[in-house]
């Protein structure tokens, strides 16, 4: 379904002019990229890769708004308290304190830039969510996430310094050949794969919720950002932490839409079948109690009362706004009453059918303040990175907030540093010049024809990896149904390196520019895609059998308690799980992860 869209800019043919490396590649093109691409001086050479048409993405559909602290009855304690609070022990503090304290600065950028938040007589008006203490969401009716993306793409699309590739699709970093920093990436773009140099390469990918079947993520969100970082040898953290959204559109035929956390702040209550505001037997806060809780209240509840659930009507609770006055309800929530009246919802008189959906992935690529990875080179922010600022569950609104906050960080940049690290990073291949057509090479020849029989298992895989994730490590999870979904999970990517296609594109060399059939490249995206969520779903199904207790977004019903001695962080790299310690307000110097069982820190750059 098209949700409807205000007018944005439209993306200009873009002709890929390969003459020079660049100097920034961005990899995404949400909130984080954008505004990413906004904050580095001007004199760079910035190529920014959206995946899909500018301004659709993830961050388009956030809905809720941005936190921070705005109003004379909040601080930067209170806002940094509960953000620690939802986060349940794993976020780091000095990225906590960082996030929050840069917070009312940002804002006020993306208001000179021309974001227009609701006011109230004339004042930023500022609504309540889940487990915060004071109002201090800004928000632009019911489409935050719309307004502050388009003013940026529109921004983005008038800087003469950025070339901006859409639809693009990043396939895999490019490393050096011994594999010491990253070096560009390999773009399926118009049925040709490009090889794509810079001296950095911003990750802003976001999440992956389309590895589980239920989720409020758009068809886009396969994990792209942290299966080609893991397969570069980036370290990675804390992927068995998924936040659930409590309230998504449940009814047959229709999308899991996300109705905002925003509309409970209003007033609207969650209820069962009886009536009964059924959350307040599992919380004292109710319905305002952390995402987490009220998912896990909801799964069970609907355990207890839910007759046998069939395609019809598949299980749900109900989410009735109607506590809420009409005027405001109207002036608040338009698009949401939009869509549910073209499901046949009248939310002025019938409650709307909810159940919870994967909403973010608290977990990511392990990151410093400086956007930094473990890999020179790689940066990522946004949802793909993990800066320690979520922990276990992350606070509402906070994700926003965290991709510019973060992007803002680039404005550091030195275009001098940039030089020396090229000069150092020894990039000595030459950049493929594409500016006619590309040559089809011996190798990568062979897979053309395999295109039709590699299909129909691609799709099987596309299909079942989300059913499966869902079944063995959704909202509730368990050892053995754990374990079996692992061990089906490698037999599918075994499978999936088989294909003809993965044999053949394996073979590429660097700077080696392929053309495709027409129409090919739709199958190669699909092919790299499920690739993508065959690595999500490996990495994380075992990050979840890892964690040996349940805490925030992880919830294990045969290890139910929160555990003390697992108040660290998982990190993944390559094949190796391990742990390291969470970051107190006396650690501001570090800013990286230093595992139990010493995988590589965070190089100096």
């Amino acid at each position: 379904m098209n949700l409807p869209r205000s007018q944005s800019p439209a993306v200009a043919p873009c002709r890929l002019s390969l003459d020079n490396p660049f100097d920034v590649i961005i990899v995404g093109g949400g909130a984080a990229g954008l505004y990413a691409a906004l904050c580095l001086p001007s004199q760079l050479r910035v190529a920014l890769i959206a995946k899909e048409p500018l301004p659709i993405s993830a961050s388009d559909w956030a809905q809720g708004g941005i936190a921070a602290v705005m109003a004379p009855d909040d601080s930067f304690d209170l806002h940094i308290a509960d953000t620690l609070q939802a986060g349940a022990g794993l976020c780091d503090e000095p990225a906590v304190r960082f996030l929050v304290e840069q917070a009312p600065r940002c804002i006020q950028t993306l208001i000179e830039l021309g974001v227009a938040f609701d006011r109230n007589e004339g004042q930023l008006a500022m609504t309540l969510e889940a487990a915060h203490s004071r109002r201090r969401v800004l928000h632009a009716a019911d489409t935050t996430g719309r307004a502050v993306v388009s003013i940026l793409a529109t921004h983005v699309l008038n800087r003469p310094n950025v070339q901006v590739i859409s639809p693009g699709f990043v396939l895999d970093l490019w490393l050096t050949p011994e594999r010491s920093r990253c070096q560009g990436v390999c773009l399926l773009w118009q049925d040709h794969l490009h090889w794509l140099q810079a001296t950095a390469v911003i990750l802003a990918t976001g999440g992956g919720g389309q590895v589980f079947v239920q989720t409020t993520n758009p068809a886009s969100a396969t994990g792209d950002g942290v299966a080609i970082a893991w397969r570069a040898g980036a370290i990675l953290r804390n992927l068995e932490f998924v936040q659930f959204h409590p309230t998504a559109l449940t009814k047959a035929g229709a999308p899991r839409f996300l109705i905002s956390e925003a509309v409970r702040g209003e007033g609207a209550h969650l209820i069962d079948k009886t009536g009964e505001r059924f959350v307040f037997r599992y919380h004292p806060a109710g319905e305002l109690a952390p995402r987490d809780v009220v998912s896990r209240a909801i799964f069970q509840h609907l355990q207890e009362q839910w007759a046998q659930p069939s395609r019809e009507s598949p299980p749900h609770v109900w989410l009735d706004l109607r506590p809420i006055a009409p005027d405001r309800l109207q002036h608040r929530f338009p698009n949401i009453i939009q869509v549910c009246q073209s499901w046949g919802i009248d939310v002025f008189r019938e409650p709307i059918p909810v159940a919870p959906a994967a909403h973010y992935w608290m977990g990511g690529v392990a990151t410093d303040l400086d956007c930094r990875t473990s890999i020179p080179g790689l940066y990522a922010i946004g949802e793909v990175a993990n800066t320690g600022v979520h922990g276990a569950n992350r606070l509402a609104s906070n994700s926003l907030l965290e991709c510019i906050v973060f992007a803002d960080r680039l404005r550091e940049w030195q275009q001098e540093k940039g030089k020396r690290e090229k000069e150092k990073s020894g990039v000595g291949i030459a950049p493929v010049n594409n500016a006619g057509a590309a040559t089809q090479t011996p190798s990568a020849a062979s897979f053309l024809s395999s295109l039709a029989s590699d299909c129909p298992l691609l799709t099987h895989f596309r299909q079942q990896i989300p059913q499966l994730v869902w079944q063995s490590a959704g909202i509730c999870r368990d050892r053995a149904p754990l374990v079996t979904a692992i061990e089906q999970v490698i037999q599918w990517r075994t499978q999936y390196q088989q294909l003809a296609m993965s044999q053949a594109l394996g073979r590429l060399q660097p700077a080696e520019s392929v053309a495709l059939a027409v129409g090919a490249g739709e199958v190669v995206r699909l092919w790299a895609e499920v690739g993508n969520l065959l690595d999500v779903a490996y990495l994380l199904l075992k990050s979840a059998l890892f964690r040996t207790e349940s805490r925030g977004g992880h919830y294990r019903v045969d290890f139910p308690k929160t555990d003390p001695s697992w108040q660290v962080h998982t990190i993944i790299q390559g094949q190796q799980w391990s742990t390291a310690p969470v970051l107190s307000a006396n650690q501001v110097g570090e800013t990286s992860p230093s595992a139990n069982r010493v995988p590589p820190q965070f190089p100096g750059e």
